[in-house]
């Protein structure tokens, strides 16, 4: 998920570069090692130097949840040869390929339309795995005028995975920090330099 208007942070999130390397390439870097196709929703024509397909946002401006919704059509598209979507938002400079590769083999083997790991934060929905088929009933959400993601969860089959899930992979509980405003991009990239030490 990439194109957001970024309000608070003031410029694109995804362009932003840490250690030298803007944030979506860092992304597009992790998930390539985990999905076995990787693509942008956001603007068309906005990322091409990343040389990902993007798939146009057909609610832009109306929240993330659009934005899974775009992407879970776009997956239909192909019945039954993308049964799940991980899902990620271009922000999460902490994320690591241990544990994208968990959340994936977890969803792989789960009964449920959505695996979402729950933080300190609350849900995670922007680093959560999405099966293609919820998106009829996520659809029918939007329609009726949800638009908070956790409202769409709502109407899911859902397994959580809480702190005994992830904390493995994160004993600094950063895993899911993004960068919202300015403050927080200089808080992670203050984290970022000591960690390169």
């Amino acid at each position: 998920m990439a194109g957001g208007t970024s309000s608070r942070f003031g410029r694109d999130k995804a362009l932003v570069e840490l250690g030298g390397k803007p944030m979506l390439a860092r992304m597009l870097e992790l998930l390539r090692n985990v999905a076995s196709q990787v693509k942008i929703v956001g603007p068309p024509g906005k990322y091409l130097e990343f040389g990902v397909e993007t798939v146009m946002d057909q609610w832009p401006g109306e929240g993330p949840l659009g934005g899974i919704i775009t992407a879970l059509q776009d997956a239909a598209k192909r019945p039954g040869e993308f049964v799940w979507n991980l899902m990620l938002s271009c922000d999460m400079p902490f994320l690591t390929q241990d544990w994208l590769q968990f959340l994936a083999n977890r969803a792989a083997k789960s009964k449920a339309q959505v695996v979402i790991p729950h933080s300190a934060s609350g849900p995670e929905p922007l680093c959560a795995c999405w099966r293609t088929d919820a998106l009829e009933t996520l659809h029918a959400a939007f329609n009726r005028g949800i638009r908070k993601v956790t409202d769409g969860i709502n109407t899911l089959r859902a397994e959580v995975l809480d702190g005994a899930d992830w904390k493995r992979f994160d004993t600094a509980e950063r895993l899911f920090w993004n960068m919202n405003t300015a403050a927080d991009f200089e808080k992670v990239r203050r984290v970022w330099e000591v960690q390169r030490r």
